[in-house]
């Protein structure tokens, strides 16, 4: 597994760590400086030696920011970590305020002071985020400083963990479908068609898309931390640390990429003078931007041209999710038999109940990495959305309850992630019914058919709907991307309430997680991953329409199950998906598991 900070990071690193900062800020002359959790790259989750909003505060969770004044500091989360930044935070030194509901602008805005200089990293923050921050320091007197010098990186000096080094190998044919030079010219072409001569890459995730590549710099995903200029032409210079290149890399790439060290990377901007560059401003740096106009290069702002195309998974890597779930529905059903059985008995905790389905995933034998840290929910704790346990947090399990448990593993083949929630003894007939209603609205994605053009927004509310109508919601998305051995969230495309203009194309894989969450007393969430398939005809209808083909292969405890609040439709689609289960799964499993199998994928 990747290195990365401890989950029960103790509360002594403010303490400890913010007097260290505060003088690396006086010596710059800084009354104030933004901590952001993203990283250079803008990853999700972070490499050690760049998890700067863990070692200043002590929260590590994967979403959040900072700010240090001279006399006071807060952290900002959202809704997800709010047990857990009071867990491991020291509220004495940090407030504790919400990332969302005006966040670190309207923090700025009432605690600056007039005449203070607020520092900031321009690598670590999007030029449009440092927009609205500049304009909230600025409506209290204050004014943002661009370093040069991160006096955090300073304060943590030595101590610091080293930036990773992981091999970078190929990634081949068999798993990634479609070459290298193949995708760069197409990719090139279409930059040449939107009158752009380059684009700048600066997202891991791109990079190993782009150039058949896959690393460790970045736990949970198989990614390789530099950056790449990509010409119109498909000819490329790549950017990486010379400890990760491996010796069949040169090859690899072959003689249209051009292999270069991350101290070239300035000069090679520079070089861009005069030429209409794309950038996409929501993955890439403001420190681009300002380096490309300072050279005298044409920004165009756009989206990363590799998204779209990366999304669309091709056959191969379509098949290679297919194998990938079938060898994950085995480990996770093997998991589901013992809960079914001993964890009856003897209720598990939470962290028991992490450790037991890692080990069967790792008894795959192709197990590289779980795709994110496992969310294992006991009783009230499945109701906090992304609960990560800890060994302070740790709740077992019991008689009369639900187990919410969201996880997913890294294959050469394919990412995986899927939630499960399980009753721990009889469950109470109020759980029941709301276990039916996610049901409902899960089984409604699965089935849809859609025209092309459709997006993720437009149907957001089949998920929604059986619960809207009692009365219930819940306040996360219903589906992002995911990746082929990439990152377990991906863009551009998403299932959710807030608009998104993208339209699902074939290929594109997304989750189908709806879920309803009681405060203080259980949570639940279905989710299956589910592919866009080809427009086919309807019998009878008038257009061809798109599909979703479920991937994910493991029984729903139906135990849980209400079978008359479900249509003949729903009930048939379930049975249906259960016996795909019993019938891919069961040859895998021990025949104890299998005679479980059965019975827990039985037609309602």
């Amino acid at each position: 597994m990747r290195q990365t900070f401890d989950e029960t990071t103790d509360r002594s690193f403010g303490p400890r760590h913010v007097p260290l900062i505060r003088e690396a800020m006086a010596r710059q002359g800084l009354d104030g400086f933004l901590v952001p959790h993203e990283d250079e790259h803008q990853n999700e989750y972070l490499p050690a030696a760049n998890d700067r909003l863990a070692w200043a505060t002590g929260f590590t969770g994967s979403a959040g920011a900072a700010v240090i004044l001279k006399d006071r500091a807060a952290v900002f989360v959202d809704g997800r970590y709010t047990l857990q930044v009071r867990d491991q935070v020291d509220g004495q030194l940090f407030e504790i305020r919400d990332l969302v509901e005006g966040g670190v602008p309207a923090y700025l805005e009432a605690a600056a002071a007039r005449g203070q200089k607020i520092g900031y990293d321009p690598r670590l923050h999007s030029p449009d985020a440092l927009a609205r921050l500049r304009e909230a320091a600025a409506k209290a007197g204050a004014e943002l400083t661009p370093v040069n010098d991160n006096p955090l990186d300073q304060a943590w000096g030595q101590a610091r963990p080293p930036q990773p080094t992981a091999p970078i190998v190929p990634h081949p044919l068999e798993y990634a479908g479609e070459d290298s030079a193949a995708k760069r010219a197409r990719v090139g072409a279409q930059l040449g068609q939107r009158g752009a001569d380059a684009t700048v890459l600066t997202a891991p995730s791109s990079i190993a898309w782009l150039f058949n590549v896959r690393g460790g710099d970045v736990i949970r995903s198989p990614l390789p931390i530099g950056q790449a200029i990509l010409a119109k032409d498909g000819t490329a210079r790549l950017f990486l640390d010379p400890a990760k290149v491996t010796p069949e890399l040169p090859a690899w790439l072959g003689n249209q990429v051009r292999l270069e060290t991350p101290a070239d990377l300035p000069q090679a901007l520079a070089e861009l003078k005069g030429q209409r560059v794309v950038v996409d401003p929501a993955l890439s740096s403001a420190w681009y931007f300002k380096t490309l106009e300072d050279a005298g290069a044409a920004v165009i702002r756009a989206d990363d041209p590799c998204a779209l195309p990366r999304a669309c998974k091709n056959p191969v890597e379509i098949q290679g999710a297919r194998s990938a779930h079938a060898r994950d529905g085995a480990a996770l059903s093997r998991f589901l038999h013992w809960l079914a059985t001993e964890g009856q008995t003897n209720p598990p905790d939470e962290i028991t109940a992490v450790s037991k389905l890692e080990g069967f995933r790792e008894a795959t034998g192709a197990l590289k990495d779980l795709s994110f840290d496992t969310i294992a929910g006991a009783a009230s704790n499945g109701a906090i959305v992304h609960y990560r346990p800890t060994e302070r947090l740790n709740k077992r399990a019991e008689k009369g309850s639900l187990l919410l448990i969201d996880s997913g593993a890294q294959y050469l083949d394919g990412t995986t992630d899927v939630t499960r929630t399980v009753a721990i003894g009889e469950p109470s007939a109020e759980m029941r019914e709301r276990f039916t209603l996610v049901l409902k609205g899960h089984l409604q994605l699965a089935m849809i058919r859609f025209p092309a053009g459709t997006s993720g927004s437009a149907l957001d509310i089949l998920a929604r709907q059986a619960l809207w109508m009692h009365g219930l919601d819940y306040d996360h998305g219903t589906g992002h991307g995911v990746g082929s051995y990439l990152g377990v969230h991906e863009g551009p495309q998403r299932i959710a309430k807030a608009p998104n203009a993208v339209a699902l194309k074939p290929g594109m894989i997304l989750s189908n997680e709806p879920g309803y969450y009681k405060e203080g007393a259980y949570g639940i969430r279905i989710e299956n991953l589910q592919v866009v398939t080809e427009a086919a005809p309807i019998p009878g209808g008038e257009r061809p329409m798109h599909g979703f083909e479920t991937l994910t292969l493991a029984p729903i405890d139906r135990r849980l199950i209400v079978a008359e609040m479900l249509t003949p439709q729903e009930r048939a689609h379930l049975d249906a998906y259960h016996a795909r289960v019993r019938e891919v799964v069961g040859p895998q499993v021990e025949p104890q598991v299998q005679r479980w199998l059965a019975d827990a994928t039985a037609p309602l």
